[in-house]
């Protein structure tokens, strides 16, 4: 472990070490190559072995360095207190990285090397990892306002609470690993940041305490319940099936501040005779709470154990995956869903809860687009039908009108109308004519009530049928912005 006084001197020697910092030294074209990982550009940018070339090779690009050039990169902090410390370890000809320090941004992050830093090899059980894909899946997706209160439910190395504390007042992390725990608290103090730390499993430590934001990457991988030795913390929970994600979502409600927001990363099992959807709604019933989930991979059961065994560099061993994959059989699982589970503790008596595919690209950080789905929920929960029928709407910008059409004796038939948002979450919605002339009319001059005056009129229909009809579609246009109400 580092003492204070070597973490202080380990943040002055990395003070150039930063994102910024590293792509400034290495130039726009060796950064992008270490992005597909590619470092023979970086190694040949710092080959001069430079204190900032120095630790690019080294945590960069995983090379093993001379001692008296890592001894110049971390000063002041003595080479003694990073061996201690497993930041370094010996190598034949120098010094190679023992853990994986990353530039995050203007943060730096301590973590476990990951599994290809040493092929061949599993990770410890109790392996900490840095920041990966799930990890910044979580951070975009986050609603980013400013909040009192934090929480970070299964912290690992700390990522999570970096991102709170920009916009927290206060920030408490949670896991069951105490080597995970140490990571965090490393982190927090490197980055002159304090959290509060509390070991124990999932939400044991903060019982009878609630948060305005609660944000978890759980160890949510679908399976029998792996423990013991066939068991790795960062990734399985214990818990069978997607157990761990139901048991985060009946917790919710004694976690959250009146308003407040929990969100996780999730996955679910599509079982077969069953709707995956119905089946993950079912976490929700009767907690109160507002609730979108939305599903962005869907994995087959031989690729889900594939990856899983991989991702913690485990052997081959053609029992074990065979004995993951009966028990899917056994249990009827076709498939696997991953996304994310977004909650609120929202007061209403008819909380809202969709559960959809989201599998498109979105534009820009999802959690942007996660506040305002809410927002537009709360829009609509205060509107009775009269009050949507007086409001006026405007089509969403660059709303696009695309047709399917097959050719016959006649010339062309349109088989499929679909709008189509080319922004934000680009949802794609399929319509008939008479919703297309309802979309077309919303200008964002008249309230809805005049509109469809004119469209019964035209359409020889009663105004008051179709008034009726028209106010779920418009509810639900809302909700996907595709309609926008204009506000006085």
């Amino acid at each position: 472990m580092f003492t204070a006084s070597g973490i202080a001197q380990l943040r002055e020697a990395l003070a150039g070490y930063t994102s910024s910092g590293i792509a400034a030294r290495l130039g726009q074209a060796a950064t992008a190559a270490v992005a597909r990982n590619d470092y023979r550009a970086a190694l040949r940018a710092t080959a001069d072995r430079d204190p900032l070339g120095t630790l690019i090779r080294l945590f960069v690009c995983g090379q093993t360095e001379p001692v008296a050039a890592v001894r110049d990169a971390l000063a002041p902090l003595p080479l003694s207190a990073a061996l201690t410390a497993g930041l370094l370890v010996e190598a034949p000809d120098g010094l190679r990285q023992g853990l994986d320090l990353e530039a995050y941004g203007d943060w730096w992050v301590l973590a476990d090397l990951p599994a290809d830093a040493h092929p061949g090899q599993p990770v410890a059980h109790d392996h900490v990892l840095g920041v990966g894909g799930a990890s910044s899946t979580l951070a975009g997706a986050t609603v980013r306002r400013p909040v009192g209160t934090a929480l970070d439910l299964g912290t690992g190395c700390g990522v999570q609470a970096l991102h709170l504390s920009r916009h927290a007042g206060a920030v408490t992390a949670t896991d069951l690993s105490r080597r995970a725990l140490w990571f965090a608290a490393t982190n927090a103090a490197l980055n002159g940041l304090s959290w509060e730390l509390l070991p124990g499993d999932l939400t044991a430590p903060v019982a009878g305490r609630r948060f305005d934001l609660v944000v978890s990457n759980p160890p949510f991988v679908v399976g029998p319940g792996f423990s013991g030795d066939d068991a790795f913390t960062y990734r399985d929970s214990g818990r069978a099936g997607d157990g761990v994600c139901a048991e985060l979502a009946a917790a919710a409600p004694a976690l959250l501040t009146e308003g407040g927001t929990m969100q996780y990363l999730a996955n679910w099992a599509h079982v077969a005779g069953e709707d995956w959807g119905d089946r993950v709604a079912g976490w929700f019933a009767g907690t109160g709470l507002d609730a979108w989930v939305i599903q962005r991979e869907v994995a087959d059961p031989m690729s889900y154990v594939d990856l899983w065994l991989t991702d913690a560099g485990e052997a081959a061993d053609p029992a074990r995956k065979a004995a993951w994959l009966d028990w899917f059989d056994a249990q009827k699982i076709e498939a696997v869903g991953f996304g994310l589970v977004t909650v609120r503790r929202g007061g209403a008596a008819d909380p809202v809860v969709r559960v959809e595919d989201l599998r498109q690209q979105v534009e820009g950080l999802l959690g942007r687009h996660v506040a305002a789905w809410f927002d537009r929920q709360d829009w609509l929960r205060v509107r009775d039908a009269g009050a949507l029928l007086s409001a006026r709407y405007r089509a969403a910008d660059g709303l696009q009108l695309r047709q399917e059409a097959t050719i016959g004796e006649e010339g062309w038939a349109v088989d499929r109308q679909v709008l189509a948002m080319p922004h934000g979450l680009r949802w794609t919605e399929q319509t008939d004519p008479l919703v297309l002339a309802l979309v077309g009319a919303c200008d964002g001059e008249v309230p809805l009530r005049e509109a469809i005056a004119v469209l019964a009129m035209a359409h020889e229909v009663e105004e008051a049928e179709l008034a009726e009809a028209a106010v779920p579609i418009v509810a639900h246009l809302v909700e996907r912005e595709i309609l926008r109400p204009v506000e006085d």
